[in-house]
């Protein structure tokens, strides 16, 4: 094709369009001299156009060797080679191919690419595996505190999951110990020997959890190991995966896991051999997967897999018999750490844990636990009522989220309303204090004589 354009109008638009990639590209000549390099390469190194054009080739290498000087000692591209560049080091990887004009070698053009982000994001995904991800289990069903019905119905259950090879869906409030119990259930079963791995399905994007979940082949994306990683599904073989929060798992990945459960397989990203696997999974949710179900958020046909064995792990407000022996737990295994030891619950501060409605759960109570040690002076060994400090749903928030629907649909007026919770918060203080009035002020941290005036206004005896 002819081309009648002037030559200076070619360079401008050759120009042009090298600076239009977003890519860094250097260029070099057949002695290894910078000839070329665009507004993107200036940009990623730190180094302007003066500090590389008509230099040597190694001049922009902070640690590394240099990519264009091997390929004009070979003749051959070179891709994928990781080094530093620029005053700031900055993390790049660079591929290069020889520049032949009518058959001879002219020189070498480079395209480095940042791999700094990707690095950076890299080490934060193995700082964020410490946190989603515990290799050993650590609790048996003798950790598992209380003798209501409801729990003692939830452990037998669990019991017999355990000498099961069947995957379980443990379901229950926030802090309610679901944790707890894929622990123990682990410990029991067959597999107690194997590990036992727990991933947190909302602690990871989609991406980076698709990759921890069934591994990548090397060169699956840009930044990948160079030999490829194993999955946590290839890891725990022959043991158990906690997968906690099942509920925010992405739709995608929904249908990698029904694979995995159907078939006893996986595929990691970037291969198409399929790997077979012998995990046992148990999966746990506080959201309502019915309903995910009928919004589209979640396949019918994966809970259908994991609701093999169903446990329900009672919220504590449905338990409160079990709070003080909880309570008296946690201050026996925090005492040491808070320089509490021996400390004991009054009968008037456990029967105001046992009233509490526990919006928290177990998670709650432990903090409640810590913050009454922190109260507690360094002569003093029992836990009064004034030394507990529940969370900010313990006033007239938690009364109205008890009683939520008379308060929101009476009609009454706002004054009404106030003067009906204070009067039932009054009645509780003095009832956990067994009608004390000095302690119940305390517990309420007001004066005594602020008490008795609003005892006054309400008629209370």
């Amino acid at each position: 094709m002819r081309n009648d354009r002037p030559d200076d109008e070619l360079r401008l638009i050759l120009w042009t369009i090298i600076n239009s990639i977003e890519d860094a590209i250097s260029v070099v000549d057949e002695n290894g001299i910078g000839i070329l390099f665009n507004k993107a390469y200036c940009k990623l190194t730190g180094l302007r156009e003066t500090d590389v054009l008509n230099k040597p080739a190694e001049v922009d290498i902070a640690e590394g060797e240099s990519v264009h000087m091997k390929v004009l000692e070979t003749g051959k591209s070179i891709k994928g080679v990781p080094m530093k560049v620029g005053p700031y080091k900055r993390h790049v990887m660079v591929s290069c191919a020889p520049l032949l004009m009518h058959g001879r070698l002219r020189g070498s053009v480079g395209i480095i690419h940042d791999v700094s982000e990707i690095r950076a994001l890299m080490e934060e995904l193995q700082r964020t595996k410490q946190k989603v991800r515990q290799l050993e289990s650590k609790y048996s069903f003798n950790d598992i505190i209380g003798k209501s019905a409801a729990l003692q119905q939830a452990i037998e259950l669990a019991q017999v999951a355990a000498a099961t090879p069947a995957n379980v869906l443990l379901r229950g409030d926030c802090g309610t110990g679901k944790e707890l119990f894929a622990h123990a259930i682990h410990e029991a079963s067959p597999r107690r020997n194997q590990q036992f791995i727990r991933v947190n399905c909302s602690a990871l994007p989609e991406s980076l959890l698709e990759s921890e979940l069934f591994g990548y082949t090397e060169g699956a994306f840009t930044g990948a190991r160079k030999h490829g990683k194993k999955g946590i599904f290839e890891e725990a073989c022959g043991g158990t995966i906690f997968l906690d929060e099942i509920g925010s798992m992405e739709l995608s990945l929904q249908a990698k896991l029904l694979r995995v459960l159907q078939e006893g397989e996986i595929v990691r990203i970037g291969e198409a051999r399929p790997i077979p696997v012998d995990v046992r999974i148990i999966a746990a949710t506080n959201a309502n997967l019915e309903a995910l179900i009928t919004a589209g958020k979640f396949r019918k046909d994966l809970y259908y897999r994991l609701n093999v064995f169903p446990i329900l792990i009672p919220p504590l407000a449905e338990r409160r018999d079990d709070v003080p022996l909880l309570a008296q737990y946690y201050l026996n295994r925090m005492g040491q750490d808070y320089n509490r030891l021996g400390a004991k619950l009054s009968p008037q501060a456990a029967e105001m844990l046992r009233q509490y409605h526990w919006p928290g759960n177990v998670r709650e109570l432990k903090n409640v636990i810590a913050r009454a040690l922190i109260n507690l002076k360094q002569n003093e060994t029992v836990v009064q009522a004034h030394h507990l400090v529940f969370s900010l749903l313990n006033g007239e928030e938690a009364v109205m989220e008890k009683d939520q629907r008379s308060c929101a649909y009476s009609g009454e007026p706002l004054d009404v309303l106030h003067a009906r919770w204070e009067k039932s918060v009054l009645m509780s203080a003095l009832q956990a204090a067994d009608g004390n009035k000095t302690e119940a002020a305390k517990a309420l941290n007001i004066s005594i004589r602020n008490l008795y005036n609003k005892l006054n206004r309400y008629g209370i005896k």
